[in-house]
């Protein structure tokens, strides 16, 4: 406790205090509440001007985490990229805020990455996390009683989903969102989705430890924005922007550059307007805005986790809950149009879907199918129609993919393509929802994202062998590393939902199926989720999981499975067949299935956290994963009763 330094006893014991008056009124001091007044000296409090205090005050919140110096060089880290920058955002918002004479406030709840905790227990943590902090954007907006008009701002996997949930919940105030934007990807290197398997590829002799080394430094190419593939933060930026909550031409900015502070500065005059024109977040998302973005999602091939998220902003803003019968219905409508990364058919990052005009192009095409419901209002104060209307025509528009061929000679119109050009190249709609006896509940895979030698000339993925079924992702990602997986493997990953691990993501499989020589030759069940880049034949989401007495629960290794996945209907099946001894039909296979013992190993993790397994309790009760694993206070109550009265009448009859 020793120090050197005198000035710590330089201690002063009283101040002068802000000079100046509030600007008070009779009526306020008489009819305003307590907090209202104590708010004003508060303002003054921290430096803001009393002379000032009049203004509109709009509150900015974001996920900003870290802390860097004047420079830019980092104090102390944040958790990722995604987050890192997005402090100039609420700098160049609150900026335009001031210059129109209103008053800004900031708050503040950042997001853990996904990246970052794949394969250990903090993913446990990661989609409970989402519900966690929408309920704390919440109640910091509730908790400035005196905003009148809120600006979120984020970018990554949890914390931009969380907070359109948050945003969309208030719907009577004027809201936006501000997407944090992309990374750009290195000159000479890999990706962030390929440089999370160098463990495996080194394991496999398939990388040297001087090539891992030296790519995996590289991948962030740039400090701020989410990943540079079109994953689930990317997604979540491109389906805030088709819900109408972002301005058009937003989702997928490059972080730091000046396009992307534009954007924060044209979203504050934005959120000014829409409170001067009474426009409010229930007039936004509506169940047709909802809808458009599910159009949207399955153009882009979008990230399955969106299916966890989208029926829970559509919850939060009041609006009708997507079903799986939505999901197919709009999946087998729409064509995909975008051709990026983890889809292909070619690679491009997120910045040249940025620049081949993002959403609005993508959303021009969709509209000349009569897929989009125009007459939806945005946060530009305009409807979609009139946004649309405008870039059409636009020299942004031009501008932009001009950039794109002259930085990287790459046409804009082979990265996002017309309907037509899609379907000569052979781009098939992006989702299925494969049911059969092993996922009566259903289950989702990326079919689009199955490598193209696996699927015959119908459209068709199938695989018949025998399941290699593990009770834990790390026991399954050993397996990988270990070689004990091969080519023509089934593997089976269980135990892996909300009960059993939070639903955790299980990347650091899929990835390292993807980018091992062995790895398309391979197919992965499991009631788990899966990342937003997460490629080949993985078959997640399977219902009921396994610790809620799911099918997939009672698979044992060596059980014959059967999977069928039709690429250009959308439908698919997952069948257990007995064994390679005793074939049955699918149907005696699902008698069997129903007559058995759960697999003894399949167990909660014992490191799920409380507050995980609290999390999965309450989205239980409230519909699960397929109703986005949302909070329906009223169901949960409903229950909580019911089993207080079940209780007391069991306590009653202990006593008879």
């Amino acid at each position: 406790m020793n120090t050197a330094n005198p000035d710590i006893f330089s201690i002063k014991t009283k101040a002068l205090g802000p000079q100046g008056k509030l600007p008070l009124t009779d009526q306020m001091l008489r009819n305003e509440p307590s907090g209202n007044l104590f708010g004003l000296t508060q303002n003054v409090g921290m430096g803001w001007k009393p002379a000032n205090l009049k203004g509109k005050q709009v509150l900015l919140l974001s996920t900003q985490g870290g802390m860097k110096g004047p420079n830019g060089d980092p104090i102390a880290l944040g958790y990722h990229t995604g987050h890192w920058e997005v402090d100039i955002l609420m700098k160049e918002a609150a900026k335009e805020i001031s210059k129109a004479g209103g008053m800004p406030f900031a708050g503040y709840v950042s997001d853990p990455c996904d990246g970052r905790s794949q394969g250990t227990t903090g993913m446990f943590d990661s989609l409970p996390y989402r519900n966690d902090a929408a309920m704390v954007f919440r109640r910091l907006i509730r908790s400035l009683p005196t905003r009148q008009a809120t600006i979120g701002i984020a970018t990554c996997d949890k914390g931009l989903p969380a907070m359109m949930i948050a945003i969309a919940s208030m719907h009577d105030l004027p809201t936006i969102v501000i997407p944090g934007g992309v990374t750009l990807p290195p000159t000479y290197g890999e990706d962030a989705a390929k440089i999370q398997t160098i463990g495996a590829r080194y394991s496999n002799n398939e990388l040297s430890l001087e090539e891992a080394a030296e790519l995996g430094c590289r991948a962030c190419a740039t400090p701020g924005g989410g990943c540079q593939f079109l994953g689930t933060a990317a997604t979540a930026q491109v389906v805030s922007e088709a819900l109408g909550l972002s301005i058009p031409h937003s989702a997928l900015a490059p972080s730091g550059q000046e396009v992307w502070k534009e954007m924060a500065r044209q979203s504050a005059r934005a959120v000014i307007h829409l409170q001067e024109q009474k426009v409010k977040t229930k007039d936004i998302v509506t169940n047709a805005s909802i809808r458009n973005a599910m159009v949207v999602h399955a153009a882009f091939g979008g990230s399955t986790n969106l299916l966890l998220h989208i029926p829970a902003i559509a919850y939060a803003a009041g609006c009708t809950i997507p079903t799986v019968e939505d999901w197919i219905e709009v999946n087998k409508s729409t064509p995909r149009l975008v051709s990026v990364l983890p889809n292909g058919p070619v690679h491009h990052p997120t910045i040249r879907a940025f620049l081949a005009g993002g959403v609005p192009e993508v959303m021009l095409h969709l509209r000349s199918l009569g897929l989009l419901d125009e007459d939806v209002m945005t946060v530009t104060g305009k409807t979609l129609r009139e946004n649309l209307d405008w870039w059409e025509g636009s020299e942004r528009r031009k501008k932009m993919k001009e950039i794109l061929f002259q930085e990287d000679h790459i046409d804009a119109n082979d990265v996002i393509m017309s309907p037509c050009e899609a379907k000569k190249r052979g781009l098939h709609s992006t989702l299925t929802f494969p049911t059969g006896n092993i996922a009566p509940d259903g289950s989702i895979i990326k079919s689009t994202s199955i490598d193209p030698e696996k699927i015959n000339e119908k459209g068709v993925y199938y695989h018949k062998n025998t399941a290699k079924v593990f009770t834990s992702e790390r026991e399954a990602i050993q397996a990988i590393k270990n070689g004990e997986i091969f080519a023509g493997d089934i593997m089976v990953v269980i135990g892996c939902g909300p009960l059993g691990t939070g639903m955790e993501e299980t990347y650091q499989l899929t990835s390292a199926l993807k980018h091992l020589s062995f790895g398309k030759h391979v197919t992965l069940l499991t009631d788990a989720r899966f990342s937003g880049v997460s490629t080949g034949a993985c078959i997640g989401h399977i219902g009921p999981e396994g610790l809620a007495g799911g099918p997939i629960g009672k698979l044992r290794t060596g059980d014959l499975i059967e999977v069928y996945i039709n690429t250009k209907t959308l439908e698919g099946h997952l069948h257990f067949l007995g064994t390679l001894d005793y074939e049955v039909t699918p149907e005696e296979g699902s008698l069997i299935l129903s007559q058995r013992q759960q697999n003894k190993e399949v167990k909660p993790s014992p490191d799920l956290p409380d507050d995980t397994r609290l999390w999965a309790a309450l989205q239980s009760v409230s519909g699960g994963t397929w109703r986005g694993s949302i909070y329906d206070v009223d169901r949960i109550i409903e229950v909580l009763k019911a089993g207080e009265e079940a209780l007391r009448k069991k306590k009653e009859e202990s006593f008879i």
